[in-house]
């Protein structure tokens, strides 16, 4: 095995032929720091050269690798060669497990932008000790799937330490606001794990378990309270209406997994749930009620073979995504409201400017690779499957908001 400082390339985007792909490749040209060495990889040679000649001047000489999924040595010479690998390439469980493999075995960084809790779950159980061995992070969810979420929890936690307030006790996050066009992948994600899921009762139960990523589910608390949040209704901590959050039943459990990886830091009395938020006026009880209803009817359609298919043509399909105006004058804000065991109350605000799922998420996955790559000996020292707290923390929130994100936490707000 290479040692990451032998490398010749500090990052490698694998699907930067995709939509998504391009968009993290393009941030890396135009924001990735003089002398960092980045390599486009992807299974057509003449695709990736077109991609490469479509960004700023400075990629003109980044090294094209030719991988593919299917091809386990073209894998494994591409993480021997890189000291992180950003992959875009999904759905994940349909094609993730080899790259992750391969990750784990060289002492390679890892970081994806999976929502899939069956494949963050399946790469927990294959690769995790392999990766702690080798040094290799690897680290899921690293867009707007899980960082908000992950890393608004963490410096609430931080802050109510270093303040003396003792550990969190209820917290949970509400979307503010939001605008941002739909994912063809994420919706193809979502379908593939909704298809293992109904094969395996075994699998389905994983999905609904509140617990289901952490690293020992029998020192967690029994299901209670924390199942996903599916019906309106006013929120008795944020004194709002609320609706469920399409992706707190991914974000929920990274954040929970961060706490028990951290040694429970966040504290044992510790209970998350996520939320869309619809305000106080008399019209947000039925916004919540038609969030609640028509989240519960998309569901439904995916999982009845008829619907399905007017759905399957109705929505976008991999590969496709929003204009370059509407990732522009996309926007998300979060907050991520939390109560202390010393009865404190801290708000963390998250936000940024740009569609969430393909502008901002660009920024999150190409910070987190600089991050992995650049930032080595100010991140915790950690090792295996990770969570984006786990694995960088802080320091990527100050990465962030070198970006232009909003990130703060306010006490008593």
């Amino acid at each position: 095995m290479t040692t990451p400082a032998a490398r010749d390339l500090d990052v490698v985007v694998f699907g930067a032929t995709g939509f998504v792909g391009k968009l993290l490749a393009a941030h890396l040209a135009e924001h990735a720091p003089e002398g960092v060495t980045v390599g486009l990889a992807g299974r057509s040679a003449e695709r990736l050269e077109q991609v490469r000649s479509g960004l700023a001047p400075r990629a003109a000489d980044w090294p094209l690798l030719v991988a593919d999924v299917q091809d386990v040595p073209s894998l494994t010479a591409m993480a021997t060669r890189a000291r992180v690998v950003a992959t875009t390439v999904g759905p994940y469980a349909r094609y993730g497990l080899p790259l992750v493999e391969a990750c784990a075995t060289a002492g390679t960084d890892y970081a994806d932008l999976t929502g899939e809790v069956l494949f963050m779950r399946q790469s927990i159980d294959r690769f995790h000790e392999t990766a702690a061995a080798s040094g290799a992070r690897i680290v899921h969810a690293c867009g707007f799937d899980s960082i908000p979420s992950d890393l608004g929890v963490l410096l609430a936690a931080e802050q109510a330490r270093t303040d003396g307030e003792g550990e969190l006790t209820e917290t949970v996050l509400h979307v503010v606001s939001m605008k941002g066009g739909v994912s063809g992948g994420t919706i193809d994600s979502a379908r593939t794990q909704l298809d293992e899921a109904a094969k395996d009762p075994q699998l389905q139960r994983i999905v609904e378990d509140p617990y289901s990523l952490s690293p020992d589910r029998a020192a967690e608390p029994d299901l209670g309270d924390e199942r996903d949040n599916v019906l309106p209704g006013r929120d008795p901590l944020l004194g709002r209406w609320t609706g469920p959050f399409v992706m707190a039943a991914a974000n929920t459990r990274v954040v929970r997994r961060s706490n028990a990886l951290s040694g429970w830091s966040y504290g044992r009395a510790f209970r998350y749930r996520e939320v869309m938020g619809f305000g106080t006026s008399p019209l947000a009880p039925v916004l919540a009620t038609g969030m609640s209803i028509g989240l519960a009817a998309g569901m439904a359609g995916m999982a009845f073979g008829p619907t399905r298919a007017v759905l399957d043509r109705l929505l976008p399909a991999p590969g496709q995504g929003p204009g370059e105006e509407a990732r522009r004058n996309g926007h998300f804000r979060i907050e991520v409201v939390s109560r202390t065991t010393t009865g404190a109350r801290y708000t963390t605000t998250f936000a940024a400017k740009g569609d969430p799922g393909y502008a901002a998420t660009a920024v999150m996955q190409g910070e987190s690779a600089l991050c992995l790559a650049l930032d080595r000996d100010r991140l915790p020292q950690a090792a295996g499957v990770l969570t984006p707290a786990t694995a960088m923390g802080a320091v990527l929130a100050e990465r962030l908001r070198a970006q232009g994100f909003e990130i703060s936490v306010a006490r008593g707000a």
